[in-house]
């Protein structure tokens, strides 16, 4: 979590984000490439890709109305398709969809640790090779991290993989980041060390969000990401005045020293997940539909609850 105060707005108070034309992109990219696998494997190809894009956007804007008024007269749609067709094509640099045939696509997945958290959340794909080896696959359409946020970019696969575990008792083999825009790949075979140290985490967590919440104090973190972030103008870091809580008559300023912002169980680096291991970026040739030459070089849902 980047910001405990974000975190309020949007789980505790649960302030409406209105879609952006990045969000919307990528939510058209998602439902373009999970419809792209429902075509015999010769089908899928970059120009069937492309067919499926005005389709699915019609779909997903007739549903939304809020879709529609982002790309509110042609030029702009023209615009908005011509960057989710970018996006598509990018993928095609990156596998080749006739080679493989996934498991499962926007599998939902959930599990509850022993210590009565509950965690869920959508994966993007799951692939399983000849030898029963699992591949989480998640397709992004912003830009590659650059190197000193890969960990908190990965963070979100060791979730999904912890939950694989504990619920079909296996260590997923590849976690996979498709970056389709900037057409690279971040690879990570995580390991029972991995997935023990990402559980630690999210129990301290937890017991962080519960302290918080049993305070009434979600400090704002100010990070270069405020200046992309919908709640600024309630924040007082920037002169906003935060609403009542739910149930409260006023609104309070966080004055605890210890909330989540500042919990060094959360804050630290776990040795165990080293943020630059060569792995991120290995290829795994045990799992089929890897472009042949690697660069080398939607976004996912997920929830905490108790």
């Amino acid at each position: 979590m980047t910001c405990p105060l974000l975190y309020r707005f949007r789980v505790i108070d649960k302030i409406p984000e209105p879609p952006t034309t990045a969000t919307a992109r990528g939510t058209l990219v998602h439902a373009v490439l999970e419809r792209l696998f429902d075509a015999p494997a010769p089908g899928r190809t970059p120009q069937a890709a492309r067919d499926l894009i005005a389709p699915e956007w019609d779909k997903l804007s007739a549903d939304a109305a809020d879709l529609a008024e982002l790309v509110p007269d042609d030029a702009a749609l023209a615009q908005f398709l011509q960057d989710a067709t970018a996006a598509v094509d990018g993928y095609f640099t990156l596998e080749d969809p006739r080679r493989l045939e996934p498991a499962e696509r926007e599998s939902y997945v959930e599990t509850t640790l022993d210590s009565g958290l509950r965690l869920r959340g959508y994966i993007d794909r799951l692939d399983l090779s000849a030898a029963g080896d699992i591949r989480i696959v998640d397709y992004k359409t912003g830009k590659v991290p650059r190197e000193a946020y890969e960990a908190s970019a990965l963070f979100q696969m060791k979730f999904y993989a912890l939950v694989i575990w504990r619920t079909r008792g296996v260590i997923p083999r590849v976690l996979q980041l498709m970056y389709l825009t900037d057409g690279e790949v971040l690879r990570y075979s995580p390991d029972e060390a991995d997935l023990r140290a990402t559980q630690r985490k999210l129990e301290a967590l937890w017991a962080a969000i519960e302290k918080s919440r049993a305070a009434g104090h979600w400090r704002p973190r100010p990070s270069r990401l405020c200046d992309w972030c919908r709640h600024k103008a309630l924040c007082p870091e920037f002169g906003g005045t935060l609403p009542p809580l739910p149930g409260q008559q006023a609104p309070a300023l966080a004055t605890d020293p210890a909330p989540l912002a500042t919990d060094p169980a959360i804050l630290a680096t776990d040795p165990a997940i080293p943020a630059t291991d060569p792995a991120i970026l290995a290829t795994d040739p045990a799992i089929p539909g890897t472009a042949p030459t690697d660069p080398a070089t939607k976004e996912s849902e997920v929830a905490l609850t108790a």
